[in-house]
Protein backbone atom coordinates (compact mmCIF):
# COMPACT_ATOMS: atom_id res chain seq x y z
CA UNK A 1 0.00 0.00 0.00
CA UNK A 2 1.80 3.35 -1.36
CA UNK A 3 0.62 6.39 0.02
CA UNK A 4 1.53 10.18 -0.73
CA UNK A 5 2.64 12.25 2.02
CA UNK A 6 2.27 15.86 2.93
CA UNK A 7 3.35 18.63 0.90
CA UNK A 8 4.88 20.88 3.82
CA UNK A 9 6.18 19.62 7.28
CA UNK A 10 7.33 21.94 10.20
CA UNK A 11 9.28 20.47 12.80
CA UNK A 12 7.96 19.64 16.51
CA UNK A 13 11.25 18.80 18.01
CA UNK A 14 9.54 15.99 20.09
CA UNK A 15 9.43 12.29 19.53
CA UNK A 16 6.73 13.44 16.50
CA UNK A 17 9.53 14.82 14.28
CA UNK A 18 7.91 16.43 11.83
CA UNK A 19 4.16 17.08 11.10
CA UNK A 20 2.45 18.72 8.26
CA UNK A 21 2.69 22.57 8.32
CA UNK A 22 -1.30 22.95 8.93
CA UNK A 23 -1.30 20.52 11.86
CA UNK A 24 -0.86 21.65 15.56
CA UNK A 25 1.51 20.23 17.95
CA UNK A 26 -0.16 20.40 21.37
CA UNK A 27 0.41 18.64 24.54
CA UNK A 28 -1.89 16.16 25.61
CA UNK A 29 -3.12 18.10 29.28
CA UNK A 30 -4.41 20.62 26.81
CA UNK A 31 -6.73 18.34 25.06
CA UNK A 32 -7.53 15.23 27.42
CA UNK A 33 -8.67 14.80 30.78
CA UNK A 34 -7.26 12.43 33.16
CA UNK A 35 -9.00 9.34 35.50
CA UNK A 36 -7.57 7.29 37.47
CA UNK A 37 -9.11 4.39 38.94
CA UNK A 38 -9.56 2.93 42.64
CA UNK A 39 -10.34 -0.51 43.41
CA UNK A 40 -13.39 -1.21 45.73
CA UNK A 41 -12.58 -2.31 49.28
CA UNK A 42 -11.83 -6.00 49.53
CA UNK A 43 -12.50 -6.26 53.16
CA UNK A 44 -16.44 -5.32 52.10
CA UNK A 45 -18.10 -8.51 50.18
CA UNK A 46 -20.99 -6.56 49.03
CA UNK A 47 -18.42 -4.60 46.19
CA UNK A 48 -18.55 -8.00 44.41
CA UNK A 49 -21.18 -9.61 45.37
CA UNK A 50 -22.98 -8.87 42.79
CA UNK A 51 -21.35 -8.60 39.40
CA UNK A 52 -23.08 -6.10 37.12
CA UNK A 53 -20.82 -3.26 36.32
CA UNK A 54 -16.79 -3.40 34.70
CA UNK A 55 -14.41 -2.48 36.59
CA UNK A 56 -10.89 -2.93 34.54
CA UNK A 57 -7.58 -4.17 35.56
CA UNK A 58 -3.94 -4.04 33.30
CA UNK A 59 -4.59 -7.54 32.21
CA UNK A 60 -7.46 -6.59 30.76
CA UNK A 61 -5.66 -4.61 28.26
CA UNK A 62 -3.16 -4.74 25.61
CA UNK A 63 0.21 -4.25 24.81
CA UNK A 64 -0.72 -3.33 21.29
CA UNK A 65 -3.72 -1.70 22.10
CA UNK A 66 -6.99 -3.37 21.44
CA UNK A 67 -10.65 -1.52 20.23
CA UNK A 68 -12.85 -4.48 21.36
CA UNK A 69 -11.85 -4.85 25.32
CA UNK A 70 -14.05 -6.80 28.22
CA UNK A 71 -13.25 -6.22 31.62
CA UNK A 72 -12.65 -9.60 33.35
CA UNK A 73 -13.77 -8.19 36.83
CA UNK A 74 -17.15 -7.09 37.42
CA UNK A 75 -18.14 -5.47 40.49
CA UNK A 76 -21.73 -4.12 42.29
CA UNK A 77 -23.80 -1.24 41.44
CA UNK A 78 -23.50 -0.13 45.06
CA UNK A 79 -19.55 0.15 44.76
CA UNK A 80 -19.68 1.55 41.04
CA UNK A 81 -21.58 4.48 42.40
CA UNK A 82 -18.20 5.04 45.00
CA UNK A 83 -15.71 4.86 41.96
CA UNK A 84 -14.31 7.56 39.58
CA UNK A 85 -16.90 6.51 36.66
CA UNK A 86 -14.95 6.81 32.79
CA UNK A 87 -17.55 7.74 29.74
CA UNK A 88 -17.66 6.03 26.80
CA UNK A 89 -14.78 7.13 23.94
CA UNK A 90 -11.92 7.25 26.75
CA UNK A 91 -8.48 5.37 26.28
CA UNK A 92 -7.97 3.41 29.20
CA UNK A 93 -3.73 3.39 29.58
CA UNK A 94 -1.82 1.65 32.35
CA UNK A 95 0.41 3.51 34.53
CA UNK A 96 1.46 1.94 36.83
CA UNK A 97 4.14 -1.72 35.88
CA UNK A 98 3.52 -2.39 32.47
CA UNK A 99 3.65 0.86 31.22
CA UNK A 100 1.69 1.64 27.69
CA UNK A 101 -1.08 -1.02 27.58
CA UNK A 102 -4.11 0.06 26.76
CA UNK A 103 -7.48 -0.40 25.16
CA UNK A 104 -10.46 1.97 23.78
CA UNK A 105 -13.70 2.07 25.96
CA UNK A 106 -17.38 1.59 24.04
CA UNK A 107 -19.41 1.57 27.12
CA UNK A 108 -18.86 3.86 30.64
CA UNK A 109 -16.81 1.78 33.00
CA UNK A 110 -14.90 2.28 36.03
CA UNK A 111 -10.90 0.93 36.58
CA UNK A 112 -8.37 0.37 39.27
CA UNK A 113 -5.46 2.24 40.35
CA UNK A 114 -3.12 1.24 37.38
CA UNK A 115 -5.07 2.53 35.20
CA UNK A 116 -5.76 6.08 33.98
CA UNK A 117 -8.55 7.03 31.65
CA UNK A 118 -7.55 9.65 29.27
CA UNK A 119 -10.67 11.59 28.08
CA UNK A 120 -11.07 14.31 25.00
CA UNK A 121 -12.06 17.77 26.50
CA UNK A 122 -13.50 18.85 23.00
CA UNK A 123 -16.21 17.73 20.51
CA UNK A 124 -13.62 18.82 18.26
CA UNK A 125 -10.69 16.01 19.18
CA UNK A 126 -11.69 12.91 17.80
CA UNK A 127 -11.34 10.27 20.87
CA UNK A 128 -10.50 7.25 18.65
CA UNK A 129 -7.74 9.35 17.50
CA UNK A 130 -6.68 10.12 20.87
CA UNK A 131 -6.51 6.03 21.22
CA UNK A 132 -3.80 5.72 18.34
CA UNK A 133 -1.57 8.43 18.93
CA UNK A 134 -0.78 7.08 22.48
CA UNK A 135 -0.82 3.06 20.57
CA UNK A 136 2.20 5.12 18.30
CA UNK A 137 4.21 6.95 21.75
CA UNK A 138 4.88 3.86 23.49
CA UNK A 139 8.65 4.44 23.89
CA UNK A 140 7.84 8.01 24.86
CA UNK A 141 5.64 7.26 27.42
CA UNK A 142 7.81 4.58 28.84
CA UNK A 143 10.87 7.59 29.08
CA UNK A 144 7.47 9.21 30.87
CA UNK A 145 7.60 7.05 33.45
CA UNK A 146 9.70 6.92 37.00
CA UNK A 147 10.79 4.16 39.44
CA UNK A 148 13.48 1.28 39.22
CA UNK A 149 11.31 -1.57 40.37
CA UNK A 150 7.62 -0.69 39.32
CA UNK A 151 7.52 2.34 36.81
CA UNK A 152 4.98 4.45 37.44
CA UNK A 153 3.44 7.25 35.13
CA UNK A 154 1.51 10.04 36.80
CA UNK A 155 -0.80 12.41 35.27
CA UNK A 156 1.55 15.11 35.66
CA UNK A 157 4.01 13.57 33.34
CA UNK A 158 0.87 11.90 30.97
CA UNK A 159 0.14 14.98 30.26
CA UNK A 160 3.30 16.49 29.01
CA UNK A 161 2.82 14.01 26.67
CA UNK A 162 3.68 15.70 22.92
CA UNK A 163 0.81 15.14 20.60
CA UNK A 164 -0.67 15.97 17.03
CA UNK A 165 -3.46 17.64 16.20
CA UNK A 166 -4.94 17.63 13.13
CA UNK A 167 -8.07 19.79 11.80
CA UNK A 168 -11.22 17.61 12.77
CA UNK A 169 -11.91 16.16 9.16
CA UNK A 170 -8.21 14.51 9.02
CA UNK A 171 -8.39 13.23 12.94
CA UNK A 172 -11.63 11.61 11.78
CA UNK A 173 -10.06 10.24 8.50
CA UNK A 174 -6.85 8.92 10.03
CA UNK A 175 -9.56 7.21 12.55
CA UNK A 176 -10.73 5.46 10.29
CA UNK A 177 -8.19 4.44 8.18
CA UNK A 178 -6.26 2.69 11.54
CA UNK A 179 -9.34 1.19 12.23
CA UNK A 180 -10.08 -0.68 8.96
CA UNK A 181 -6.11 -1.13 8.08
CA UNK A 182 -4.68 -2.29 11.88
CA UNK A 183 -7.84 -5.41 11.76
CA UNK A 184 -6.92 -6.59 8.59
CA UNK A 185 -3.16 -6.99 10.32
CA UNK A 186 -4.67 -7.68 13.24
CA UNK A 187 -6.61 -11.25 11.30
CA UNK A 188 -3.33 -12.08 9.77
CA UNK A 189 -1.41 -12.16 13.31
CA UNK A 190 -4.22 -14.08 14.42
CA UNK A 191 -4.06 -16.39 11.89
CA UNK A 192 -0.54 -17.15 12.31
CA UNK A 193 -0.52 -17.86 15.82
CA UNK A 194 -3.50 -20.29 15.37
CA UNK A 195 -0.95 -21.82 12.73
CA UNK A 196 1.05 -21.80 15.22
CA UNK A 197 -0.27 -23.85 17.91
CA UNK A 198 -1.96 -26.14 15.66
CA UNK A 199 1.58 -26.96 14.79
CA UNK A 200 2.50 -27.21 18.21
CA UNK A 201 -0.66 -29.65 18.62
CA UNK A 202 0.76 -31.58 15.64
CA UNK A 203 3.79 -31.86 17.11
CA UNK A 204 2.88 -33.49 20.59
CA UNK A 205 0.31 -35.50 19.03
CA UNK A 206 3.80 -37.12 16.37
CA UNK A 207 5.17 -37.58 19.60
CA UNK A 208 2.97 -39.31 21.62
CA UNK A 209 1.72 -41.77 18.77
CA UNK A 210 5.29 -42.46 18.32
CA UNK A 211 6.51 -43.66 21.73
CA UNK A 212 3.27 -45.38 22.73
CA UNK A 213 1.71 -46.60 19.30
CA UNK A 214 5.07 -47.05 17.37
CA UNK A 215 6.01 -46.32 13.58
CA UNK A 216 4.40 -49.68 12.32
CA UNK A 217 0.47 -48.66 11.66
CA UNK A 218 -0.37 -52.65 11.43
CA UNK A 219 1.92 -53.88 14.38
CA UNK A 220 -0.50 -56.06 16.51
CA UNK A 221 -1.53 -54.61 19.88
CA UNK A 222 -1.96 -55.33 23.39
CA UNK A 223 -3.07 -53.71 26.86
CA UNK A 224 -0.09 -52.33 28.59
CA UNK A 225 -1.56 -53.31 31.94
CA UNK A 226 -1.44 -49.51 32.62
CA UNK A 227 -5.09 -47.77 32.06
CA UNK A 228 -3.66 -44.15 31.07
CA UNK A 229 -1.07 -45.90 28.87
CA UNK A 230 -3.86 -47.88 27.39
CA UNK A 231 -2.63 -50.66 24.24
CA UNK A 232 0.95 -50.51 23.01
CA UNK A 233 2.56 -52.93 20.36
CA UNK A 234 2.26 -56.74 21.06
CA UNK A 235 6.43 -57.10 21.33
CA UNK A 236 6.72 -53.98 23.63
CA UNK A 237 7.37 -54.08 27.64
CA UNK A 238 5.86 -51.96 30.48
CA UNK A 239 8.65 -51.03 32.65
CA UNK A 240 8.91 -48.46 35.18
CA UNK A 241 12.01 -46.33 34.39
CA UNK A 242 13.62 -47.23 37.38
CA UNK A 243 14.52 -50.75 35.95
CA UNK A 244 16.30 -48.71 33.11
CA UNK A 245 17.77 -46.54 35.43
CA UNK A 246 21.77 -46.65 36.18
CA UNK A 247 21.91 -43.94 38.28
CA UNK A 248 19.73 -41.25 39.74
CA UNK A 249 21.28 -38.01 41.37
CA UNK A 250 20.44 -34.45 42.30
CA UNK A 251 22.92 -31.45 41.85
CA UNK A 252 24.25 -28.50 43.84
CA UNK A 253 22.84 -24.81 44.12
CA UNK A 254 25.53 -22.45 45.23
CA UNK A 255 25.10 -18.79 45.49
CA UNK A 256 25.92 -17.66 42.10
CA UNK A 257 26.04 -14.43 39.95
CA UNK A 258 23.17 -13.70 38.28
CA UNK A 259 24.45 -13.44 34.78
CA UNK A 260 25.41 -16.94 32.71
CA UNK A 261 28.44 -17.92 31.68
CA UNK A 262 30.42 -15.96 28.33
CA UNK A 263 32.46 -18.68 27.42
CA UNK A 264 33.46 -22.23 27.88
CA UNK A 265 36.18 -21.49 30.45
CA UNK A 266 33.89 -19.75 32.44
CA UNK A 267 32.36 -22.45 35.15
CA UNK A 268 28.15 -22.29 35.72
CA UNK A 269 25.32 -23.94 36.90
CA UNK A 270 22.54 -24.60 35.04
CA UNK A 271 19.18 -23.11 35.81
CA UNK A 272 15.94 -25.26 36.38
CA UNK A 273 14.31 -23.56 32.98
CA UNK A 274 17.51 -25.06 31.07
CA UNK A 275 14.85 -28.11 30.32
CA UNK A 276 11.20 -27.00 29.02
CA UNK A 277 8.92 -29.22 26.80
CA UNK A 278 11.78 -31.84 25.34
CA UNK A 279 14.55 -29.36 24.95
CA UNK A 280 17.72 -28.54 26.38
CA UNK A 281 19.13 -24.95 26.78
CA UNK A 282 22.69 -24.61 27.72
CA UNK A 283 21.90 -20.94 28.21
CA UNK A 284 19.90 -21.19 31.30
CA UNK A 285 22.92 -21.19 33.77
CA UNK A 286 24.81 -18.72 36.40
CA UNK A 287 28.17 -17.99 36.56
CA UNK A 288 29.89 -19.54 39.44
CA UNK A 289 31.89 -17.18 41.43
CA UNK A 290 35.89 -17.43 41.49
CA UNK A 291 36.15 -18.76 44.79
CA UNK A 292 33.34 -21.67 45.08
CA UNK A 293 34.95 -24.99 43.32
CA UNK A 294 33.21 -26.65 40.79
CA UNK A 295 31.88 -30.29 41.45
CA UNK A 296 33.45 -31.91 38.18
CA UNK A 297 31.29 -35.27 38.99
CA UNK A 298 28.06 -33.20 38.78
CA UNK A 299 29.14 -31.96 35.11
CA UNK A 300 26.59 -32.43 31.83
CA UNK A 301 27.37 -34.79 29.72
CA UNK A 302 26.06 -35.94 26.23
CA UNK A 303 23.24 -38.13 26.64
CA UNK A 304 22.51 -36.83 30.06
CA UNK A 305 18.55 -37.12 30.99
CA UNK A 306 17.85 -34.24 32.86
CA UNK A 307 14.47 -33.53 34.50
CA UNK A 308 13.06 -30.39 36.71
CA UNK A 309 11.67 -31.48 39.95
CA UNK A 310 11.01 -28.48 40.83
CA UNK A 311 8.39 -25.30 38.62
CA UNK A 312 5.28 -24.17 37.81
CA UNK A 313 2.51 -26.82 37.45
CA UNK A 314 2.89 -27.00 33.45
CA UNK A 315 6.45 -27.40 33.72
CA UNK A 316 7.85 -29.34 36.69
CA UNK A 317 9.21 -32.66 35.62
CA UNK A 318 9.94 -31.20 32.41
CA UNK A 319 13.13 -32.95 30.19
CA UNK A 320 15.77 -32.38 27.85
CA UNK A 321 18.83 -34.20 26.74
CA UNK A 322 22.15 -32.25 25.83
CA UNK A 323 24.02 -33.59 22.80
CA UNK A 324 27.01 -32.35 23.69
CA UNK A 325 29.26 -32.06 26.47
CA UNK A 326 29.27 -28.74 28.76
CA UNK A 327 32.20 -29.78 31.13
CA UNK A 328 32.03 -26.39 32.48
CA UNK A 329 28.46 -26.42 33.31
CA UNK A 330 26.99 -28.29 36.72
CA UNK A 331 23.35 -29.82 37.35
CA UNK A 332 21.60 -27.64 40.11
CA UNK A 333 19.71 -29.73 43.00
CA UNK A 334 16.62 -28.68 41.23
CA UNK A 335 17.53 -31.16 38.68
CA UNK A 336 17.47 -34.56 38.80
CA UNK A 337 20.08 -36.49 36.39
CA UNK A 338 19.54 -40.07 35.31
CA UNK A 339 22.09 -42.19 33.29
CA UNK A 340 19.99 -44.98 31.87
CA UNK A 341 21.26 -48.43 31.41
CA UNK A 342 21.15 -49.92 27.61
CA UNK A 343 17.93 -50.65 27.32
CA UNK A 344 16.77 -47.55 27.14
CA UNK A 345 17.48 -44.48 25.13
CA UNK A 346 17.92 -41.45 26.97
CA UNK A 347 15.79 -39.29 24.26
CA UNK A 348 13.48 -41.90 23.78
CA UNK A 349 12.26 -41.32 27.54
CA UNK A 350 12.43 -37.58 27.55
CA UNK A 351 10.11 -37.77 24.11
CA UNK A 352 7.83 -40.22 26.45
CA UNK A 353 7.57 -37.98 29.22
CA UNK A 354 6.52 -34.97 27.17
CA UNK A 355 3.21 -36.98 26.44
CA UNK A 356 -0.05 -35.81 27.89
CA UNK A 357 -0.43 -39.18 29.57
CA UNK A 358 3.20 -39.17 31.20
CA UNK A 359 2.81 -35.11 31.62
CA UNK A 360 -0.75 -35.50 33.77
CA UNK A 361 0.83 -38.02 36.37
CA UNK A 362 3.62 -35.66 37.16
CA UNK A 363 0.55 -32.95 37.38
CA UNK A 364 -0.95 -34.93 39.75
CA UNK A 365 1.76 -35.83 41.67
CA UNK A 366 3.40 -32.62 42.16
CA UNK A 367 3.10 -31.26 45.53
CA UNK A 368 3.47 -27.16 47.23
CA UNK A 369 1.73 -24.37 48.74
CA UNK A 370 1.28 -22.45 44.95
CA UNK A 371 1.23 -23.69 41.60
CA UNK A 372 4.33 -21.27 40.87
CA UNK A 373 6.39 -23.51 42.85
CA UNK A 374 5.31 -27.16 43.07
CA UNK A 375 8.26 -30.37 43.47
CA UNK A 376 7.94 -33.70 42.83
CA UNK A 377 10.24 -36.36 44.24
CA UNK A 378 12.85 -38.97 42.45
CA UNK A 379 9.76 -41.45 43.08
CA UNK A 380 7.27 -39.93 40.91
CA UNK A 381 10.23 -40.56 38.09
CA UNK A 382 11.31 -43.93 39.24
CA UNK A 383 8.05 -45.35 39.58
CA UNK A 384 6.35 -44.24 36.43
CA UNK A 385 5.71 -46.86 34.03
CA UNK A 386 6.59 -46.42 30.39
CA UNK A 387 6.16 -48.24 27.22
CA UNK A 388 9.60 -49.65 26.23
CA UNK A 389 10.37 -51.18 23.19
CA UNK A 390 13.54 -53.24 22.12
CA UNK A 391 16.23 -50.26 21.62
CA UNK A 392 16.97 -50.29 17.78
CA UNK A 393 12.98 -49.29 17.47
CA UNK A 394 13.66 -46.87 20.42
CA UNK A 395 16.67 -45.24 18.15
CA UNK A 396 14.21 -45.71 14.98
CA UNK A 397 11.45 -43.68 16.96
CA UNK A 398 13.18 -41.09 17.72
CA UNK A 399 15.10 -40.27 14.59
CA UNK A 400 11.27 -40.26 13.39
CA UNK A 401 10.23 -38.12 15.81
CA UNK A 402 13.14 -35.19 15.54
CA UNK A 403 12.61 -35.14 11.56
CA UNK A 404 9.66 -34.20 12.14
CA UNK A 405 10.10 -32.07 14.54
CA UNK A 406 12.81 -30.19 13.00
CA UNK A 407 10.02 -29.80 9.25
CA UNK A 408 6.96 -28.65 12.20
CA UNK A 409 9.77 -26.15 14.40
CA UNK A 410 11.03 -24.63 10.47
CA UNK A 411 7.22 -23.82 9.91
CA UNK A 412 6.48 -22.79 13.25
CA UNK A 413 9.59 -20.22 13.00
CA UNK A 414 8.36 -18.89 9.87
CA UNK A 415 4.97 -18.15 11.11
CA UNK A 416 6.63 -16.17 13.94
CA UNK A 417 8.81 -14.54 12.00
CA UNK A 418 5.61 -13.19 9.67
CA UNK A 419 3.54 -12.47 12.92
CA UNK A 420 6.68 -10.30 13.89
CA UNK A 421 7.07 -8.85 10.72
CA UNK A 422 2.95 -7.86 10.78
CA UNK A 423 3.67 -6.48 14.16
CA UNK A 424 6.76 -4.20 13.28
CA UNK A 425 4.52 -2.76 9.70
CA UNK A 426 1.29 -2.14 12.20
CA UNK A 427 3.29 -0.40 14.72
CA UNK A 428 4.48 1.88 11.50
CA UNK A 429 1.39 2.24 9.85
CA UNK A 430 -0.03 3.97 13.17
CA UNK A 431 2.83 6.06 13.69
CA UNK A 432 2.90 7.45 9.95
CA UNK A 433 -0.69 7.78 10.25
CA UNK A 434 -0.91 9.52 13.56
CA UNK A 435 2.07 11.73 12.97
CA UNK A 436 1.26 12.54 9.24
CA UNK A 437 3.90 11.00 7.63
CA UNK A 438 1.41 9.63 5.63
CA UNK A 439 -1.57 11.48 4.17
CA UNK A 440 -5.16 9.32 4.28
CA UNK A 441 -7.04 12.28 3.38
CA UNK A 442 -8.44 10.84 0.15
CA UNK A 443 -8.10 7.42 1.04
CA UNK A 444 -11.50 5.02 1.02
CA UNK A 445 -12.08 1.47 2.28
CA UNK A 446 -13.01 -0.62 -0.35
CA UNK A 447 -16.81 -1.01 -1.13
CA UNK A 448 -18.67 -2.89 0.67
CA UNK A 449 -16.43 -3.29 3.69
CA UNK A 450 -18.02 -3.56 7.22
CA UNK A 451 -16.53 0.23 8.39
CA UNK A 452 -17.68 2.15 11.37
CA UNK A 453 -17.84 6.20 11.12
CA UNK A 454 -15.15 6.68 13.84
CA UNK A 455 -17.31 10.25 14.01
CA UNK A 456 -19.70 7.74 15.99
CA UNK A 457 -18.11 7.56 19.09
CA UNK A 458 -16.95 10.98 19.40
CA UNK A 459 -21.08 12.25 19.07
CA UNK A 460 -21.78 8.83 21.73
CA UNK A 461 -23.53 10.55 24.78
CA UNK A 462 -20.24 10.44 27.42
CA UNK A 463 -23.06 9.09 30.21
CA UNK A 464 -21.80 7.84 33.30
CA UNK A 465 -24.24 5.06 34.34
Amino acid sequence: MKLPSYEEYSATGSWLGEIPTHWFNSKLKYIAGFTTGLTPPTSDSSNYDSKEKPWFRPEDLSEKGSLEINASKKISASAWKKLRQIPVGSTLLCCIGSIGKLGYLMRAATSNQQITAVTPKFDIVNPKLIFWILAASQRELKSLSMGNVVKILNSDRLGELRVPLPPNNEQQKIAQFLDYETAKIDALIDEQKRLIELLKEKRQAVISHAVTKGLNPDAPMKDSGVEWLGQIPEHWETTPIKHVTKTFEQGWSPQCFNEPVSNESELGVLKVGCVKQGRFDYSENKRLPPELKFKSELAVKAGDLLISRANTRELVGSAGVPTVNHDNLMISDKLFRLKLTGQAISRFVCFFLTTKAARKQIELAATGASDSMLNIGQGTIREMPFPCPPVEEQRQIVDYVVRVNWRLLELAGEALKLVNTLKERRSALISAAVTGKIDVRDWQPPAGSDTVDSNTSMQTERHYG
